[in-house]
């Protein structure tokens, strides 16, 4: 039997984004998302959704662009980090100690020590009530070499990204491979012409 949890934004378990942009003065800011995902095949694109007071929030009205780098589980405290303070307050590419690369495709940086950047323009933005969703268009995806098999697909063993639980407030990196996608379910496919 299940037990209800009203209507909460539960979702297990949520990515885990540092999105980058740069404010009205050119200043490099970097903020740890978790409600975002792949929102579109063709054209390929991710949404974000902001609350208001937030520093980013704004940078994005501004500039109609922003990254999503994809932090390794070598980098937990950093983008934990970039969800606890503001970039109004602080440079949190100093504080942790990482680098503010320049996107060449749009007017955002993003964070040089992370294995995977997508680099988005902006193309829709909703309101939603406490959050605003930013639709951004992928323009690219740069991945570090060495996250990439002998075909130059990306893995998830290699990049070892990790993912937030927001009933729980913890970390987890991700776990073993169970199965691929488009065949293990063929299983339980109907025969046609039957």
């Amino acid at each position: 039997m299940k037990t209800s949890l009203g209507a909460r934004p539960v979702v297990y378990p949520t990515p885990v984004f540092a999105v980058g942009s740069y404010d009205a003065g050119g200043r490099p800011n970097v903020m740890a998302v978790a409600w975002g995902g792949v929102c579109c095949s063709k054209p390929p694109c991710l949404s974000i959704a902001l609350r208001k007071a937030t520093y980013t929030y704004g940078n994005l009205v501004e500039r109609k662009a922003f990254t999503v780098s994809i932090p390794s589980i070598d980098h937990v405290a950093a983008t934990d980090y970039f969800g606890i303070v503001s970039g109004r307050d602080e440079d949190k590419f100093e504080a942790a100690g990482l680098t503010p690369v320049r996107s060449d495709l749009v007017d955002a940086p993003y964070v040089g020590e992370f294995p995977l950047v997508l680099e988005c323009k902006v193309v829709h933005v909703a309101e939603l009530g406490l959050h605003t969703l930013f639709v951004g268009e992928i323009l690219d995806v740069k991945i570090e070499q060495e996250c990439l098999d002998a075909d130059g697909k990306p893995q998830a063993e290699l990049l070892r990204p990790f993912m937030w639980t927001p009933g729980e407030n913890e970390y987890y990196g991700v776990g073993e491979r169970l199965g691929r996608g488009f065949s293990v379910g063929k299983s339980l496919q109907r025969k046609s012409g039957g």
